[in-house]
């Protein structure tokens, strides 16, 4: 796919497991822009895994973090900015995501995601007698959250990196610009 640079910065929400990451990565390589990882940036705010900050603070106190991390991102440009999977939970989080930029949920389905976090040991809601379960009930109670906060919807399943950010540019596309209706 050629080179098509958006005119703003891309948000990136879905489930853990969806490709935020991987995706973002992919898109701001080609665009040349700065890649921002929220989960990564509280990470390294802290010294501390994802697992730890839950485990020492607890899961409200990291949802603070992740709506400080955003708030200090207000004023970039041409960034993609991939997001924690519970991002969205939070109404004041939407809110900033629709102001850094355009809202891309990147979905995929729940035997897609499972294959791709079933192994991970990085992800504390998952560390339970039932996994599959806590990931099935997460999906299903985040959808409506995700859906609301997006812009576009693309799915991942089944598709390399490469393919889901070709889906994303000529969805960004399809939009042409940036700006959003104002009703």
């Amino acid at each position: 796919m050629s080179l098509q640079i958006p005119d703003c910065n891309v948000v990136l929400i879905g489930f853990m497991g969806s490709g935020k990451s991987s995706v973002g990565r992919e898109l701001a390589r080609r665009w040349r822009f700065r890649f921002v990882d929220t989960d990564a940036a509280i990470r390294r705010r802290f010294s501390k895994s994802i697992g730890e900050i839950f485990a020492t603070y607890g899961e409200d106190f990291f949802r603070e973090q992740e709506h400080d991390v955003l708030r200090d991102l207000l004023g970039q440009e041409r960034a993609v900015i991939a997001t924690g999977g519970g991002i969205v939970l939070q109404e004041q989080n939407v809110v900033l995501l629709r102001r850094l930029g355009r809202v891309v949920w990147l979905t995929a389905s729940p035997d897609t995601i499972w294959e791709r976090v079933r192994m991970s040991t990085h992800r504390p809601l998952l560390q339970n007698e039932d996994p599959r379960g806590t990931m099935d009930h997460l999906l299903q109670a985040r959808s409506p959250f995700y859906a609301a906060a997006a812009d576009l919807t693309v799915d991942s399943s089944g598709l390399l990196h490469s393919e889901v950010a070709d889906r994303v540019v000529a969805s960004l596309l399809d939009r042409r610009s940036c700006s959003r209706n104002q009703s």
